[in-house]
């Protein structure tokens, strides 16, 4: 793969390992300085994410990726999101305490925040109790 940093140098190499913040690992890397004119060969480098302008991937990989896709289905399809199913705005599973979170259905629990407020779960006044 081909990398490009934003101070123009470039690293052609094989990707090792890649992590969230796009910082990379190279190895048999050939470096080409701004100007084109200047080469250096490493076994080995690290690329720091943020100094990255792009990335160019080859044609098979990316294929590779879209059968890959392809072969799992619809991707994140029904209830395959983060958290699972059942979670989200206003749906039940909403707070963690006897469902006192905020939303969830009308006249039920919720709009209590913390305390719980008169919902499920929440301090209900006893009969007879002043």
């Amino acid at each position: 793969m081909l990398v490009e940093l934003k101070n123009g140098e470039t690293y052609n190499g094989n990707l090792v390992s890649c992590d969230n913040w796009m910082n990379i690992n190279l190895k048999d890397v050939i470096c080409t300085s701004r100007d084109g004119d200047k080469f250096w060969r490493m076994p080995e480098c690290y690329i720091r994410g943020s100094t990255i302008k792009y990335l160019r991937l080859p044609d098979e990989v990316i294929d590779l990726v879209k059968e890959e896709v392809v072969a799992r289905g619809r991707g994140r399809g029904e209830n395959r999101g983060r958290g699972g199913p059942g979670r989200g705005r206003g749906g039940p599973g909403r707070g963690g305490f006897g469902g006192r979170g905020r939303g969830g259905p009308p006249g039920g629990g919720g709009g209590g925040g913390r305390g719980g407020g008169p919902g499920r779960g929440g301090m209900k006044k006893k009969e007879g109790f002043k």
